[in-house]
């Protein structure tokens, strides 16, 4: 202070005012807070500071196990951290507890150990988050605190396909149409942090623990992945040959008097207790509509079909030894639903409504993915329609491949899923078959390929664009297609960039924060999620929500006013989040950013398979 006061001085009387420099920012590490496999390479990054600085990695006990310099830069992070420098600790391979001291900086501790004692308590928290977002009479109370809910959608109201208009397509154009048929969809998972359920997405979460579950068999993930098969059976009508698609409205209408769910703050189990007659506003807040993905006995949207029918030929497989008679059920439910599959016009797809929400334009992948696990299923119970449907899944395939589709696995594309199966069935041999082994292997290595040739232009080397929507669902996606690679051919080339997308996912990136409630030193506490929000919890949900997976970074533009708290909310925001802001990328851990703090079951899901993965092989 001395000195700078004297320096001020002399530029008052020469005349000429110096503004003080501004200090360098403080160094951050960040790295893997869950921690590494003892044979992983490992990799930390430093947020500022300089290239060749000295490095040394201490134990729990305080003793230097290897020292080191830091790399040069990998890139700009932002204005305000013009270099981002890496580490290298794969020298540590002893099982442990670590830091990372830089100068004066000190990472969050991180352990060294097999990958089954590191994740395999992950993938078990992210279980915990389906548990979280159960509707109907069977929930489990846990941390949030959870009662029934929403009982009145055993005795649901269908309407018709509901009119959207405006520049987002979201709009409620018209009033909703009543068809006068009622339908029990009590149950299901809630989508997000809201209360609309959607076969769309619920069968993709159904489908990815079904995986997991033939992975490596779990109590919790067994019953979950039931539950979610329960509400399928309900959504899928076999006598009528009717997919129900939706249970609620996300969207009101003030020109048509009534609230959407996302209009109304409050805890799930205050629905039932609404007195509302039809015309109330909020009528459709406790008397849920329910929309169709087709009507009775018509094509079904080829999408739906091909997740709903793999969901079910994947039951059939887990339940085929100990319960035969179980899965044959399971195995005719999917072959009657993928006879039903709209292959020609297929038009816009079945996702949610309005269509905006979940704006997927492809299908070739879906029924590949189902015809694939009927293969499986029909093969496991020694059924004569094996390869039928395994011609089926390489014809999918080979459309599939034709459409060169750039996508990487996620809820919009789930080819990764569908190849990784697949190449077993054309190992053993497919008569007649359209693809080969190579060409869907292949497929995966290009999607892997392409999150590789990403992560190189990253300063945290990571694949998914943090500057856009879906950065937690696309690094889980890596992170999976990875592992399943890794896990069918046993080739290794992936296996660092694999980890690298995990480092990301549990706190390598410029906040320093895990994506997953609940998982790591620091992870998002002001999840966007009501039931979370209201559950009782000091911080806003952050210690009840566990294993919730958020989108994370997200556009900037996106953060311009974030407005005021939704009324009726327990106001949080963690402001220490946005000192890391790029220019166009930002994360704000905020209970109003829903575009980086809402988790889904979607982006859940996929963490449950990949985790499942990377513990147990």
């Amino acid at each position: 202070m001395r000195i700078r006061r004297a320096a001020l001085v002399a530029a008052v009387l020469t005349g000429v005012v110096v503004a003080p420099a501004e200090a360098a920012p403080a160094s951050h590490i960040r790295l893997d807070q869950v921690g590494f496999g003892t044979a992983e390479a490992k990799h930390a990054y430093v947020l500022g500071g300089a290239a060749n600085a000295r490095f040394s990695v201490v134990d729990s006990r305080g003793r230097t196990v290897l020292t080191g310099r830091t790399g040069a830069s990998t890139g700009a992070w932002s204005a305000k951290f013009p270099a981002v420098h890496p580490i290298d600790l794969s020298g540590v391979r002893k099982a442990g507890t670590y830091r990372v001291k830089v100068g004066s900086a000190t990472s969050a501790a991180f352990r060294v150990d097999s990958l089954n004692r590191l994740f395999a308590p992950v993938a078990r928290n992210t279980v915990e988050f389906f548990q979280a977002q159960r509707d109907g009479a069977d929930v489990i109370p846990g941390r949030l605190n959870r009662k029934p809910a929403h009982l009145t959608d055993r005795e649901a109201l269908v309407y018709e396909e509901p009119v959207f208009a405006g520049e987002g397509g979201d709009q409620i154009a018209a009033p909703l149409q009543p068809t006068g048929a009622k339908v029990d969809l009590e149950g299901g998972w809630f989508d997000a942090g809201d209360f609309v359920k959607f076969t769309h997405a619920s069968s993709y979460s159904t489908a990815s623990m079904l995986l997991a579950l033939r992975n490596k068999h779990d109590d919790a993930l067994y019953e979950e992945a039931e539950f979610g098969l329960r509400w399928l059976d309900k959504a899928w009508d076999e006598q009528t040959g009717t997919l129900y698609a939706q249970v609620g409205i996300g969207t009101g209408s003030a020109e048509f008097g009534f609230v959407g769910d996302h209009d109304v703050w409050r805890l799930p189990e205050a629905d039932d207790r609404l007195d509302v007659k039809p015309g109330d506003s909020e009528y459709f807040i406790k008397y849920r509509p329910v929309f169709r993905a087709n009507a009775a006995g018509e094509k079904i949207s080829p999408n739906l079909v091909g997740r709903v029918a793999g969901s079910f030929a994947l039951a059939a497989q887990v339940e085929a030894r100990k319960n035969p008679r179980l899965a044959r059920t399971y195995l005719d439910k999917a072959a009657r639903l993928f006879s039903l599959a709209k292959t020609e016009d297929v038009g816009q797809l079945v996702t949610a409504f309005p269509h905006a929400y979940y704006p997927e334009p492809s299908w070739t992948d879906d029924l590949e993915f189902g015809a694939t696990q009927l293969a499986l299923a029909a093969k496991a119970l020694n059924d004569k329609r094996y390869q039928q449907f395994a011609k089926a899944a390489t014809h999918w395939a080979k459309e599939f491949l034709a459409t060169n589709d750039p996508d990487t696995l996620n809820v919009y594309n789930i080819s990764a899923l569908a190849h990784a199966d697949l190449a077993k069935l054309l190992k053993a041999g497919v008569h007649g078959a359209e693809v080969t082994e190579a060409q869907v292997v292949g497929d995966l290595r290009r999607q892997l390929q392409q999150g590789a040739d990403a992560a190189k232009n990253s300063p945290f080397r990571t694949a998914a664009n943090v500057e856009t929507w879906d950065v937690g669902s696309r690094t889980f996606g890596f992170i999976t297609t990875a592992a399943l690679y890794r896990k069918l051919t046993g080739d290794t080339r992936y296996q660092t960039f694999g980890t690298q997308q995990r480092g990301f996912a549990l706190g390598t990136n410029a906040w320093g924060t895990s994506l997953i409630v609940g998982v790591g030193a620091k992870f998002p506490e002001c999840p966007h999620h009501q039931a979370a929000n209201l559950s009782g919890s000091p911080n806003g949900g952050a210690k009840v929500l566990v294993g919730a997976v958020i989108n994370g970074p997200n556009d900037a533009s996106l953060f311009g006013d974030l407005g005021e708290m939704p009324p009726g909310s327990v106001d949080c925001t963690k402001p220490y989040t946005r000192e890391f802001d790029s220019a166009k990328s930002v994360f704000a851990d905020d209970l109003r950013s829903w575009p980086s703090s809402e988790p889904a079951i979607d982006f859940t899901a996929t963490g449950v398979l990949g985790f499942s993965l990377i513990a147990h092989g």
